[in-house]
């Protein structure tokens, strides 16, 4: 049930990015190149040119070779290319064999067992001084294999291809095995995910190739996820929910009180996904910001030396511009403090906007119909402990996917103990007594988040300064016309109190 769990959440992330069209201009192109020019030194070489080695330097052998293998590997092939023609001519013939030698010609015919047993006699005879390293030769031997069609015989990578066995469960190549049996394993793995594919009604990944693009790039967004979730302390899990909450609405809402890295793990998230900061803009709302900030309003001007007035586009205006001109990224706007602003005010057409993306409408400054490109996505904060401002009204919820940050919840919970045993050790006392003044203040909307705590060089002297200067000023206006209750949170007083037992402790079944 686990094993097919995974697989469930792998297809998922594989649609989204084939449904996004990115696979073509981030795989496909460069790899068919490749595959086109192999096919040609293949040709050359098998014709008995003797000059096939200057086919291949004249079809920029190198350059094909570029994401399939590093600088160095390509090298040094081109190298044994040039030393030892007639030695690497004996190995490529066994690797590419005799037969028809136009262009595809192979495409459907090269079996499993055949390239097997190509790749065995082919790295029989590749100098281990050439290319060192099983998985490293044999991702040398898959690029040059390319060259019989990438479909049947795609790329191959070890790193990519034994991550994503063991997120997916999915058992590995045996120790012992060699570079044939390095990839006659990875050739089931993706036959099985195209067959995973079928099975759930879907027609993509079409081959191979495909299969082997989207493991690429899964595992590298993974990677990036995985470092970033362990910049801030939390699960990985937990950002790939975002992740795919964003694919679903394109629109997101943390809320919880503040101190609890909302906008922090906003900004870090979207500069993340997007690949870029230039593709992330943070706004905040207030109460005087209004629809001509946000969308678009005429300022005023000057005009040859006359003042007058000027339509001029705000942020939304910005970023979608921006998310059209580059169709094959991700763009984000983040949407600090969003319910301090009038929302109904301030979004105007976006309320139509947000949930039909796929329509067009008119703004009140244009005619011209507007619609949001689907690569842009809205990150919002909202601080529920803001008692002066109305929450969200349910027609912006509907929009909207809400996402937790409480003191009580993963991942804020045990966050600071967390952060404290990776920063400061000695001080991991701070994280019980911040857990005691929130039982004490008995208001989750309202909790003492951990940021305030989360500083370098934090010390003793430290903590008593933020908790005299910051936390107890939040706690007295919370507890506004309760005077007596001040005493609970007397800084030594909390931490002289008996621990509770499990206080503050995980809970994996959040």
């Amino acid at each position: 049930m686990e094993e097919e769990t995974n697989w469930d959440d792998y297809i998922e992330h594989a649609q989204r990015y084939l449904d996004s069209g990115r696979i073509e201009k981030d795989e496909l192109e460069y790899k068919r190149a490749a595959e086109r020019d192999l096919q040609v030194m293949r040709g050359a070489l098998l014709a008995g040119d003797p000059d096939w080695a200057g086919v291949m330097k004249k079809a920029d052998f190198r350059r094909h070779l570029n994401n399939l293998c590093n600088r160095f590997q390509r090298d040094r092939l081109h190298d044994w290319f040039e030393r030892d023609p007639q030695g690497a001519r004996d190995a490529l013939q066994h690797l590419w064999g005799l037969g028809d030698l136009s262009p595809g010609a192979d495409r459907q015919a090269v079996s499993v067992e055949e390239a097997v047993d190509r790749i065995r006699a082919f790295a029989r005879r590749l100098p281990k001084e050439v290319v060192t390293g099983t998985g490293t030769r044999m991702r040398v031997i898959a690029a040059l294999l390319m060259a019989l069609g990438a479909e049947r015989c795609p790329p191959f990578k070890t790193t990519e291809f034994n991550a994503t066995y063991e997120r997916l469960g999915y058992p590995p190549p045996a120790p012992d095995a060699d570079e044939a049996g390095l990839y006659e394993h990875a050739l089931g793995f993706l036959d099985r995910l195209i067959d995973e594919a079928r099975k759930r009604g879907l027609d993509r990944p079409a081959d191979r190739l495909e299969a082997q693009s989207v493991v690429w790039v899964l595992e590298n967004q993974f990677r990036r996820l995985k470092a970033l979730a362990d910049e801030l302390l939390v699960d990985v899990a937990y950002l790939q929910e975002i992740e795919t909450l964003l694919a679903d609405k394109r629109q997101v809402i943390f809320q919880g009180p503040p101190g609890t890295g909302k906008t922090f793990v906003a900004r870090k998230l979207a500069a993340c996904l997007a690949g870029s900061r230039e593709r992330v803009r943070l706004v905040q709302f207030h109460p005087s910001y209004a629809y001509e900030d946000f969308i678009q309003g005429y300022r005023p001007m000057l005009t040859d030396g006359q003042p007058g007035f000027a339509l001029r586009k705000g942020p939304l205006l910005d970023m979608a511009e921006r998310a059209r001109d580059e169709p094959d990224a991700r763009h984000f706007l983040v949407i600090d403090e969003i319910n301090r602003g009038n929302l109904a005010k301030v979004f105007g057409e976006l309320y139509y906007l947000l949930e039909y993306r796929d329509k067009a409408t008119s703004l009140q400054y244009s005619d011209e119909p507007f619609s949001l490109p689907g690569n842009l996505y809205v990150i919002g904060t909202m601080n529920t402990a803001d008692r002066s401002i109305a929450l969200v009204d349910l027609a912006l919820r509907r929009r909207f996917y809400f996402v937790e940050f409480h003191p009580d919840k993963l991942p804020v919970r045990g966050l600071l103990g967390r952060w404290l045993q990776k920063h400061a050790p000695g001080m991991a006392w701070v994280a019980d007594i911040v857990d005691r003044a929130n039982r004490a203040l008995d208001d989750r909307q309202a909790a003492v988040g951990p940021s305030a705590f989360m500083k370098p060089g934090l010390n003793e002297k430290a903590v008593r300064r933020i908790w005299k200067h910051n936390v107890l000023p939040y706690i007295e206006e919370r507890l506004a016309g309760e005077h007596d209750r001040l005493r609970d949170f007397d800084l030594d007083r909390l931490r002289a109190a008996e621990p509770d037992v499990g206080a503050g402790a995980d809970d994996a079944g959040d």
